[in-house]
C-alpha cells in the first residue's frame, strides 16, 4: 500500500511538472528566464530520482523514464546557452 502510495506521488509530481511547463510556455517568457527555470526543473527531477532510486529500486521504468525527462531539458538548456551566448568565430 505504502509503495502505491509512493509511485502515486512521483508520477503525480511528474505530472505536476508537465503541466507547468505547458502552462509556463502559454505565456512569452524571455531566454534567460526560462533557461533558469529549465535548471530548476532540471535539479528537482535530479531530486526525484535519487529519491525513485532508494524508495522504488524495483520501478526501473519509471526511473528511466525521469532520467530521460531530465536529458531532454538538458538538451534545452544547452540551446538556449547556446542562443543566449553564441560561439565566437574564428
Amino acid at each position: 500500500m505504502v509503495e502505491n502510495y509512493n509511485r502515486f506521488a512521483f508520477v503525480q509530481i511528474a505530472e505536476n511538472q508537465l503541466i507547468s511547463r505547458a502552462l509556463m510556455d502559454l505565456n512569452l517568457h524571455s531566454l534567460p528566464r526560462r533557461l533558469i527555470e529549465l535548471r530548476i526543473e532540471h535539479g528537482d527531477l535530479d531530486s526525484l530520482i535519487d529519491q525513485a532510486a532508494l524508495t522504488l529500486p524495483d520501478d526501473e521504468l519509471s526511473v528511466r523514464r525521469l532520467k530521460k525527462r531530465r536529458l531532454l531539458l538538458r538538451d534545452q538548456i544547452a540551446r538556449i546557452e547556446a542562443e543566449l551566448d553564441p560561439p565566437e568565430p574564428a
